[in-house]
């Protein structure tokens, strides 16, 4: 389930409001979107592939939110990351990230562990 946004890495383009199934998003002028229906989210992740400055994060749980240190996915490298192992938009051309979806699961539990137990 959608989790966050990065408001200081959001560009307000807008791609999250247009290509979410579920209309999660609420578009506020000139600044990043807000969510303003989490519990809409489907978890498809086409935010995050959408997203190409890392701001905004998916969750694994799709059924409920849950408590996550934005600051320790932040640090993790996690933003952006299924992006780039799903060999999207400007990653397509880059032999370190070829389309991986398939096992994309490795991504989803590194993103449950940075949840559950954020660095100091």
């Amino acid at each position: 389930m959608i989790e966050f946004i990065v408001e200081e890495r959001c560009v307000a383009c807008n791609k999250c409001v247009e290509i979410c199934p579920t209309n999660v998003f609420e578009l506020v002028e000139g600044e990043a979107p807000r969510i303003a229906r989490q519990e809409d989210c489907e978890t498809c992740y086409m935010c995050e592939l959408y997203c190409t400055h890392d701001a905004i994060y998916v969750g694994p749980n799709w059924e409920q939110p849950e408590p996550v240190d934005r600051q320790a996915i932040i640090a993790s490298g996690l933003l952006g990351e299924f992006r780039r192992h799903h060999g999207w938009d400007e990653w397509a051309g880059d032999p370190r990230y070829t389309n991986e979806h398939w096992q994309m699961e490795s991504v989803f539990l590194r993103a449950r562990a940075a949840a559950d137990h954020p660095r100091p």
